[in-house]
Formats: C-alpha cells, sequence, structure tokens
C-alpha cells in the first residue's frame, strides 16, 4: 500500500509534488472515482489508477530513463504546453513520459536533467540531500569582491537568508558558483542585491553530472555511473 501521489511518481506518470496537483484537479481516479485527496491509500496491482482516463500502470521492472539536456535561452522548463512558447520536450523526442528535475529559468542556458524516475526525482529536488549545482555566470557590471563574498556568506531573500555558497571570480564580469538549493530565480535576485545584473547564466553541473562539451540543444542518456552518483546522498548538513 502506499500513497497515490507515489504511485504516480514511481509509475513515472510526474513528479510526487506534481501528482498531488494533478489529485487536488480531479484528474486522477482509483476504482472508477474521482479522487481528490492527495495521501489517498492506494495498493499497485489490485486498485485499478486512472490519469485523465487512461490507466496507470506500475511495472516493477520497468527500465528507467535519465537524460541530460543543453536547455538554449528561451525554451521553458516544463512538460506542459502554454501558447506558443518552447518547450524541453520540443528538444528531447523519446516516448517515456519523462519530467525534468527542477527547473532552468527560460533566460537561462545549461544542465537539466529529466527522467521518468520518480524517486530520483524527488531525491535531488529536496535541499536535505545538498545536491550540488554549479553555474557560470556573467554580469552586466564588473562584479566586486565585496558582492562575491556577500553571496558566499548568504544574502537576504523573502526574509530569509540564502545558504552559503561556495563563489569564486573568473573574470571582470564573471563568476561561478556552487548552491545547494534552488530558490526562484536566486542567482539572478542575489546579484541584483548586490547592485549589479545578469547577463548570461548557464548551469554546468548537477551533483557529479556535468555539462562538458554537449552541445546547444542536444540530449544524451546518463552513464551508469552518473545515475549511481545521483542516487547517493552526500548528507544532511546545511552549511
Amino acid at each position: 500500500m502506499m500513497r497515490l501521489q507515489k504511485f504516480l511518481s514511481q509509475a513515472g506518470v510526474c513528479s510526487r509534488r506534481q501528482g498531488e496537483v494533478f489529485i487536488s484537479q480531479g484528474r486522477v481516479t482509483v476504482n472508477g472515482i474521482v479522487v481528490t485527496t492527495p495521501g489517498t491509500k492506494v495498493v499497485p496491482g489490485v486498485d485499478l489508477v486512472s490519469f485523465d482516463g487512461t490507466a496507470v500502470e506500475m511495472a516493477q521492472d520497468k527500465a528507467l530513463t535519465y537524460i541530460a539536456l543543453n536547455k538554449p535561452v528561451g525554451v521553458v522548463s516544463s512538460c506542459v504546453r502554454q501558447g506558443r512558447e518552447s518547450i524541453i520536450l520540443d528538444l528531447v523526442n523519446v516516448p517515456q513520459r519523462i519530467y525534468p528535475v527542477g527547473r532552468l529559468d527560460k533566460d537561462s542556458c545549461g544542465l537539466l536533467l529529466l527522467t521518468d524516475d520518480g524517486e530520483l526525482h524527488n531525491r535531488l529536488s529536496h535541499p536535505s540531500f545538498n545536491h550540488e549545482k554549479e553555474y557560470a555566470v556573467t554580469t552586466v557590471k564588473p562584479v566586486s569582491r565585496g558582492a562575491l563574498e556577500k553571496m558566499a556568506r548568504g544574502i537576504v531573500l523573502d526574509g530569509k537568508r540564502t545558504r552559503k555558497a561556495r563563489v569564486w571570480r573568473t573574470g571582470s564580469h564573471d563568476f561561478g558558483i556552487v548552491l545547494k538549493q534552488g530558490l526562484n530565480r536566486q542567482i539572478r535576485r542575489m546579484v541584483t542585491k548586490t547592485g549589479n545584473g545578469v547577463s548570461h547564466l548557464k548551469r554546468v553541473r548537477m551533483g557529479r553530472v556535468t555539462l562538458g562539451n554537449l552541445d546547444l540543444g542536444k540530449w544524451r542518456h546518463l552513464t551508469p555511473g552518473e545515475v549511481k552518483s545521483l542516487q547517493s546522498s552526500p548528507g544532511k548538513s546545511h552549511t
């Protein structure tokens, strides 16, 4: 027996968090009855679960998919199209129902991971597991030493100080930064707080998976070693 949103996640329909939204919207039925309460328990192989009228099955021996994409600027990190905007599934053509791990805003480019492994998605999305995300940043004005030190210590956003970060200079207008959290547009907002602006932002690493020489707009499957590294928790320190 398991929670309905976990069932949807393990079946590759969506992330656990998105599953809660779909359930609340009345898009999920259990044994023909619409269920709108996240946390409802189901028994895999016994209860018939459907999403948008299509039966959902959770194959225990299902081969899971893990993809690294070099997302271009202007592409939205979403699997659902709104209007005429380009979305990541325009770039990744696979039969599996995959979804992105976290987000990379429309104005940013670089590494984005996609998978149908709900458990791994939850692990990578939760800040308690401390998976690092590294970015290369170019600023509008020269970036000062004081600004770099300020970002490294943490900056107050929405009334709460961001976690400490590793920050280093790579040029007069450029720096690298490693975060262990992913607030909405966090780096752009941190730079703004220092009196500067971001002209280019690229994610180059998530955990031990690097962007490497993957061409812009292209994707590749992760290696077994990369998948294993992502499945390993580096600890739960919040420093």
